[in-house]
């Protein structure tokens, strides 16, 4: 994972991870997770100081109980200046969730879901622009002979450069469950 830019950003991720550790039963099936990161420049901002958005997603998959569980967490590192002005940074933004079947070729998508709310935990970052993000949990039922994984990605529809949704931001696929 990237070093992360603001030492309160580094704090709350390791209370988040310490507080993950200690709630997770023993017994219970875990989530299998990847990590990867994207930076992404504000086309709409011209200012002097830095316009990134600085994106971690980590997609996890578990297998418990004839079912397949997917989900996505977002974090992110903004620009402080984008956070004085935050409702006229999106029109839009999404995180676009799928489970998908892993066979050869193109994995197949089975379930998918867009989670708008990313757009409103982006607009009421922290006032160093800092934020997170969990979507919620797709459940689809399991066929025993098929391993799954969760993928993902996110799309903004930046203010400002009439344009709607860019490329989709793309981010690696948690492991096969």
């Amino acid at each position: 994972m990237r070093k992360l830019k603001r030492s309160t950003s580094t704090a709350a991720l390791l209370a988040g991870t310490a507080a993950l550790a200690t709630a997770t039963p023993a017994s219970a099936a875990s989530y299998h997770c990847t990590t990867s990161s994207y930076t992404v420049d504000d086309p709409s901002y011209t200012g002097p100081d830095s316009d990134n958005w600085d994106f971690d997603v980590r997609l996890c998959a578990k297998r418990s109980g004839g079912y397949i569980y997917t989900t996505a967490t977002v974090n992110w590192d903004g620009p402080y200046a984008a956070n004085q002005h935050s409702s006229l940074t999106f029109n839009k933004a999404r995180f676009h969730l799928q489970t998908k079947k892993s066979t050869a070729g193109t994995d197949p998508v089975v379930k998918y879901a867009n989670y708008t709310g990313l757009e409103h935990a982006l607009e009421h970052s922290s006032g160093n622009g800092n934020g997170s993000y969990k979507t919620g949990t797709l459940k689809t039922k399991a066929s025993g002979r098929y391993q799954y994984l969760a993928d993902g990605y996110i799309e903004l529809d930046w203010s400002g450069d009439g344009t709607g949704y860019r490329k989709p931001l793309l981010f690696s696929a948690s492991p096969r469950v």
